[in-house]
This record gives C-alpha cells, structure tokens and sequence, in this order.
C-alpha cells in the first residue's frame, strides 16, 4: 500500500511520498512514489502514485516518455490542466489493454495519483486522479489531497493547513501526518520523499529523501509524541453527576431528562 499527501498552498506546493509496495510477514518492498519532472525556469511537475504498481508504472511511462516534437508528455504540455488530461488519458489506455487480463486473474484495476506543479506563465496548480481517468482539483476549500492509507494522517491536515499556511509549517503537518500513518499502518514505510516547491521559482530547490536516520524526522516523531501524551494528561478527568452552574465543563449533570437506555428485565415465564 502507500500514503502520500500533497498540499497547494499560496506560497507554493508541497508534496511527501512513502515507498512500501506491500508488507508480507516475510515480503517488504520498496518502490519510489513519487516522480518529477523538472526545466528549470520552465516547469517543475511533480506526480505520486498508488494502488497497483504495474498499473502506476505503465501510466507513468506513457507520460514522461518523449518520443519526439509530435508527442504530448509532461515535458512539452502548455498548462498543468492539459498535464492532468494526460495522465487521465493514459490510465484509460492501460484499462483498455490490461484490465480485461486482470480482471481474469481477479485483480482489480486499481490506481490513484496526485499531478501537481507549475508551468511557466500560470499558477500552481494540484489535481488528484481516479481509475477512471477522471480527476478533480484543489481549491481554497479544499487545499490538499492524499492517496493510499489517508485516513491515520487525515485530521492533523484539517485542524493545522489553509491556503495561508507558510511551507516550511505544511512541511512539518505533512511528516506529522505521515508518522501517525507510519505508526498505524504496516503497509506505509520509509524511506520518504518530501518535495517543497515554492511558487514562481520554476526549479526543485527543496527536496529530501528521509530514511530511519534523518534526525530532523527522528526528533518529529519523538517531540510529537511527547507532547500528545503531554496534553492528553493535562486535560481535565470526567466529572460525573456535576452541577453544570457550578462546573462548567461537568461530563454529566442530573439524570433527569436523559433517555434511559437500559433495558427492563422481563418477569419470569410462568410455568407450565
């Protein structure tokens, strides 16, 4: 499986990748997610892919692959929109050729990627698509997208990120998201591939690869832990059956009012 997570920000892109492909008692793989395409001063594309890997690495091929002047790939696309039409048009052509052979060996076709990166004369721009080809974009309500095991990762995003959010701050949330993956999920592991992308450079300035020893991820996992158990134990115990005028915060006041949930016992069956 896989977690990645990009997020579109006004002061630019930031995009964060594992690498396990599956996690078997006796079976760990490892394959890159995340892929850019770079021009400096032209185009800096960023795409990261999950669900089945051949299915991802046949769909990549088809788009980064340039065959000449007369071809569309990421490196000659005019807009990041025509990019996410790209990419959507090449999942259909590998449906349209593996999913019946599949589907005969009860594999599903299963993909999800997220397009994201800036082509010279517009703005950012972030899309996430589907196994159908289809895609939709990031928005100001909307500022970020995950793929693979989100769910774990998920609510520090909502409570931390808005289009406002400086990108070294996104940075952080994004490896805060993807520990809390780590520790829930076997199927999300290390080495991790962050990229931050500030917007109009048009060239990767800020990229890293993060394996068990990087001391700025170590210290992440360390001091976010900590200060989770910290606030947990800081905040106040239930208090049962308090008066709410003179506590506040009382779990529970008079019973008086409340639904009865428990159940009455039936008399005993007469005898026969």
């Amino acid at each position: 499986m896989t977690y990645c997570v990009a997020m579109r920000l006004d002061a630019g892109l930031v995009f964060l990748a594992d690498s396990r492909t599956n996690a078997g008692v006796d079976h760990v793989g490892a394959f890159r997610k995340m892929t850019i395409c770079e021009v400096p001063g032209e185009r800096v594309i960023t795409l990261m892919t999950s669900g089945n890997l051949s299915i991802s690495q046949s769909v990549r091929q088809l788009v980064t692959a340039d065959a000449g002047a007369n071809s569309r790939s990421l490196w000659n696309v005019n807009s990041m929109y025509e990019a996410a039409q790209l990419v959507g048009d090449a999942i259909r052509q590998v449906f349209a050729r593996d999913a019946a052979a599949l589907s005969t060996f009860g594999i599903d076709f299963n993909i999800g990627m997220i397009l994201g990166g800036q082509i010279k004369n517009e703005p950012c721009r972030l899309f996430m698509l589907y196994s159908a080809g289809n895609f939709i974009e990031a928005q100001r309500e909307n500022p970020y997208f995950q793929i693979g095991e989100a769910k774990y990762g998920k609510p520090i995003i909502d409570r931390v990120v808005t289009p406002s959010t400086a990108l070294d701050e996104a940075a952080k949330c994004a490896l805060i998201s993807m520990d809390s993956t780590l520790r829930s999920n076997i199927s999300v592991g290390m080495p991790l591939d962050l990229l931050v992308y500030q917007a109009d450079s048009l060239r990767v300035e800020r990229f890293v690869t993060l394996d068990e020893n990087n001391q700025y991820f170590a210290m992440i996992r360390k001091s976010w832990g900590q200060n989770l158990r910290q606030v947990f134990e800081n905040l106040q115990n239930p208090l049962w059956h308090g008066d709410p005028a003179q506590w506040p915060n009382a779990l529970t006041a008079d019973w008086e009012g409340n639904r009865d949930v428990h159940l009455q016992r039936p008399p005993p069956a007469a005898p026969y």
